[in-house]
């Protein structure tokens, strides 16, 4: 039975002919930029940020006006084909946010101002809220979707290499070592994620637009192997209850029956880790002699200071929970360092239960992902042998390069070892996985816990602290009488 049900755990299923995993950003960038140049009608993007500055192939020297410049390719692009419709529809992001970006995107409606490329800022969330959804799509025919933002801080290989001039900014500073996953698909699938642009771009914009005429061709990068053959495709959203639209929250009842379905592994890689509603779940799972192990891989520290303060300080206290409830020693909360012991940022947004369920979108494991911000995310659930074969070799991967080992190496290891968490203890030699320490914390550190301060669960409690905490735990309450 499938845990993608539409119109409760999804918004929809659609059959992708192919679907491919890109494992961080050198890897998303490379492919987004083969597929534009294969555009014929129409190149969509939705963002949580943008910065048109952004480098597709950076070389370590960055200087004005760089060719690979995401700005310039669009522009470019949109000169030398009349008939391409070019649209970036781009959170309005709050002052203190714009801040960090240089004010970008901002500045970018000035980059784009008299050209033929459109380009929109969108501020219909309510307040405090973001709109976080990252998705691409080429002619209805190709989609990307996952945590990755165009942005000058982003871009990073699979090696994560302590020290890479190529993570140049254009302040000629270098930012920290960044992980990412995004998700590829083609067909119909695609074609879905164009409906959902269009219906953002109506919202914010009052402007309809209709889908794009065929105009054939295969926008496919010839460099990707698919990893998925046919594969029936979930698309989940996060969307608040806000002027008359109800709240969705798929994304949430989703990652909650994707939990209970496990059997033998759940893995996820997350920014953010604070919902005490799945930290229940998992908790719940953990105390199950034959439950499954919890994987959990998230940033050492976030890079800004207010959500060090919100999120990382709410996260000890549930990881705290899960220790004490894995009376089995079957969980594990890491983070992982460069060869150079420089703490790597997770930013992705995936989760793979058994070898069966993958899922790949935007949404953080915290309150506002679940029914504040605005999150999109893919899903596969896959029962053929073949394609379990790559969804398992898919998370492998994911877990060998945080070590410094081959996906092969991984499987090797767990297959010998009997589980993936004692794979990971065998292969984690030169501790390039560090344990998060949930440390105890001060009065006003434990009132943020307490109350998770600017982690919202729905606008209804966003300036209710107190209405917050009494449904959190109530909703974590009614999980322990299931």
């Amino acid at each position: 039975m499938s845990v993608f049900i539409p119109g409760e755990t999804c918004w929809r299923t659609e059959e992708s002919g192919r679907a491919a995993f890109l494992i961080d950003t050198e890897a998303y960038f490379t492919a987004l930029y083969e597929a534009m140049q294969k555009a014929r009608r129409s190149i969509l993007i939705l963002g949580w940020g943008f910065d048109p500055r952004t480098r597709l192939f950076p070389d370590g020297y960055d200087g004005p006006n760089d060719p690979d410049e995401v700005g310039h390719v669009l522009l470019r692009l949109a000169e030398e084909r009349p008939d391409l419709d070019i649209r970036l529809l781009i959170w309005k992001s709050a002052l203190p946010i714009s801040a960090s970006q240089e004010f970008f995107p901002h500045k970018a409606r000035k980059w784009f101002r008299g050209t033929r490329v459109k380009f929109h800022l969108d501020d219909q969330v309510p307040f405090g809220a973001c709109h976080h959804q990252k998705v691409v799509v080429i002619d209805d025919r190709l989609a990307f979707c996952g945590g990755g933002d165009i942005g000058v801080d982003r871009w990073d290989t699979p090696g994560h290499l302590e020290d890479d001039q190529r993570r140049i900014k254009p302040d000629q500073e270098c930012h920290a070592p960044r992980h990412e996953v995004m998700m590829m698909v083609d067909g119909a699938a695609a074609r879905a994620l164009g409906d959902h642009f269009r219906d953002r771009w109506l919202l914010g914009t009052k402007e309809t637009i209709a889908p794009p005429e065929d105009a054939g061709g295969d926008p496919w990068p010839d460099h990707v192997p698919p990893h998925l053959i046919h594969a029936q495709v979930a698309i989940q959203r996060t969307t608040p209850a806000w002027r008359g639209r109800a709240c969705v929250q798929e994304i949430r009842d989703l990652t909650l029956a994707c939990i209970a379905e496990a059997r033998e592994t759940i893995y996820l890689e997350n920014q953010y880790f604070t919902s005490p509603v799945v930290t229940e779940a998992l908790a719940q799972r953990l105390a199950e002699p034959n439950g499954p192990e919890v994987v959990l891989i998230t940033t050492g520290a976030s890079p800004s200071w207010f959500d060090q303060a919100t999120m990382d300080r709410t996260r000890g206290a549930m990881v705290w929970r899960l220790r004490s409830a894995d009376i089995f020693g079957r969980f594990r909360a890491l983070f992982p360092r460069t060869s150079g012991g420089s703490k790597i940022i997770v930013h992705s947004k995936t989760s793979v239960f058994d070898d069966r369920i993958v899922r790949v979108g935007s949404a953080n494991l915290n309150n506002r992902s679940f029914g504040f911000d605005t999150e999109i995310e893919l899903g596969v659930q896959c029962e053929g042998e073949d394609a379990r074969r790559h969804v398992g070799a898919f998370r492998d991967r994911l877990v060998g390069h945080f070590l410094g080992y081959t996906g092969d190496a991984v499987a090797k290891a767990r297959i010998e070892r009997g589980s993936l968490v004692r794979a990971i203890d065998d292969l984690n030699r030169d501790d390039r996985l560090q344990r998060i320490d949930p440390r105890r914390h001060g009065p006003f550190e434990e009132f943020i816990t307490a109350y998770h301060v600017g982690d919202p669960a729905d606008v209804g409690d966003s300036w209710r602290l107190g209405r917050r905490r009494e449904r959190l735990f109530a909703q974590a309450r009614a999980l322990r009488r299931r």
